[in-house]
């Protein structure tokens, strides 16, 4: 079986207008919200529905083996670098606001509270289902690796 990449579980959602209510037209040829490179989203902020700062993204998370970004790692919290926390964030779980070149995420700055997070020098192994499984019920998203939506 292949997932499927155009699945709207599996990736971070692009709505089909911007934040004015004008059109996108995501069938446009060349880069644009479809097609990016991952250089391209790290930094951008991550706000809630309230527009809300709730962080900004530090790396793309890719599991090579199955060709699908599994998770967006969001820095939170510090100053300057120093004494952020790092969660990870269910792709499924964030929408692209391409006009304000951010990610919206359904949550709450109160939702952090009790994420599972870690910190720059203690990421969390790879080969842990439990953690992986924890993060997408933490965020309410079926997880990337689940098949039930692959063709």
């Amino acid at each position: 079986m292949n997932p499927n990449p155009s699945s709207p579980e599996r990736a971070a959602s692009i709505p089909a207008r911007d934040a004015a209510g004008a059109n996108i037209d995501i069938n446009a040829s060349g880069p644009g919200p479809r097609l990016m490179t991952a250089s391209t989203l790290t930094g951008d902020k991550v706000v809630n529905r309230e527009g809300e700062t709730l962080g900004s993204i530090d790396e793309i998370m890719l599991d090579v083996s199955l060709g699908r970004v599994a998770y967006a790692v969001m820095a939170a919290g510090g100053f300057m670098g120093l004494g952020e926390k790092l969660f990870a964030i269910p792709w499924s779980a964030l929408t692209l606001d391409t006009e304000r070149k951010r990610f919206v995420l359904d949550a709450s700055k109160d939702t952090f509270r009790n994420a599972p997070g870690f910190d720059k020098d203690h990421w969390p192994e790879d080969a842990d289902p439990t953690w992986h499984q924890s993060v997408h019920r933490h965020f309410g998203s079926r997880p990337y690796w689940d098949p039930k939506d692959w063709s």
